[in-house]
């Protein structure tokens, strides 16, 4: 089990001080960036005293421009910035995109025994009754297309386990036709996600690896036992959980990955979670205000337990 391995790297997170000239917290919960690009803005924030690393997104096919000829500068150039900071890395390996205009798989998987590679997906409201393309996701449920994958995960294992913080699988939540011809069933689809996370976790020994949860299709509210399953999976497999948004009394995700988070903080090697971009608008029902700095913080670690949370560079208080 994961577990064990991870020891060192938990030690690590928790011996981490924050500098002197730092403003006293509350909290023990690492602070962090989260970003699509590590720019000149994100390495300015990322000076701050009180932020100990950051998160960043790579697509598959800027990682695997052609078949089996991986290119992974962007991560290296990435660690050297950080490290030259005394920061750490953290990558999200991403699969999707909410664009139609970005495909992110690569080009050689436009066949089809890889199904395409990938199909249209739906990010609406009503997605059921107005299926209206968004961006796209990868038949990770082909599992062809599922071992190409994981040839990816094996090599960013060998150049950057014990190197890179942790990596992690992005949100489980998806919505592509179902009568699509990509052979795309809800079943298939949560047996390759759990797949690809464990053979993650296999592959990286030193590294955190994540699975971000956060709906499942055919999964809402635990219906088929797919977020109580997948939360015991990830506990016995070593894999730690985490999501895309903390966001304080959100009924749609108390109803779903919120109280497994909760649950499983002790029986997992890592719990993360971020405040993306969407989620500072967000308002607080209590006071009817945008949720504070404090309020983000308070919610992260001491209802979900997690141990990190990413901010999105746009954070109010990152800016003054």
């Amino acid at each position: 089990m994961k577990l064990g391995a991870s020891l060192p790297l938990l030690a690590s997170l928790l011996s981490i001080s924050i500098p002197a000239q730092a403003k006293p917290s509350n909290h023990s919960i690492a602070q962090w960036l989260y970003t699509s690009d590590i720019d000149d803005e994100a390495l300015t924030l990322l000076k701050r005293p009180e932020i100990q690393g950051v998160q960043s997104l790579y697509t598959w096919k800027s990682l695997e421009p052609q078949r089996d000829q991986y290119d992974f500068s962007a991560i290296a150039n990435d660690l050297n910035r950080t490290r030259s900071q005394g920061k750490h890395l953290w990558v999200q390996i991403q699969d999707r995109s909410f664009s139609t205009a970005y495909n992110p798989v690569p080009n050689y998987l436009h066949k089809p025994i890889y199904n395409n590679g990938s199909v249209p997906q739906c990010d609406g409201d009503d997605c059921g009754n107005n299926f209206v393309p968004g961006g796209w996701a990868t038949c990770q449920w082909n599992p062809h297309v599922r071992e190409r994958f994981q040839r990816l995960l094996k090599a960013l294992a060998i150049a950057f386990d014990d190197k890179v913080y942790g990596f992690n699988l992005p949100e489980t939540s998806i919505e592509v036709e179902s009568n699509t011809t990509s052979g795309y069933t809800c079943q298939k689809y949560f047996e390759g996600t759990l797949d690809n996370a464990a053979y993650a976790a296999s592959v990286f020994n030193r590294s955190y690896v994540v699975q971000y949860v956060n709906f499942w299709p055919c999964g809402w509210a635990n219906e088929n036992n797919y977020m109580s399953d997948s939360f015991e999976f990830f506990a016995a497999n070593g894999v730690g959980v985490g999501g895309p948004d903390d966001i304080p009394y959100k009924k749609t995700m108390e109803n779903n990955a919120y109280p497994y988070m909760s649950k499983y903080r002790n029986k997992v090697p890592i719990n993360v979670v971020a405040v993306q971009e969407p989620d500072l608008a967000a308002t607080n029902p209590k006071t009817n205000k945008p949720f504070t700095k404090d309020e983000f913080l308070d919610f992260a670690e001491k209802q979900l337990g997690s141990q990190i949370l990413f901010w999105a560079l746009s954070a109010p208080w990152l800016h003054q």
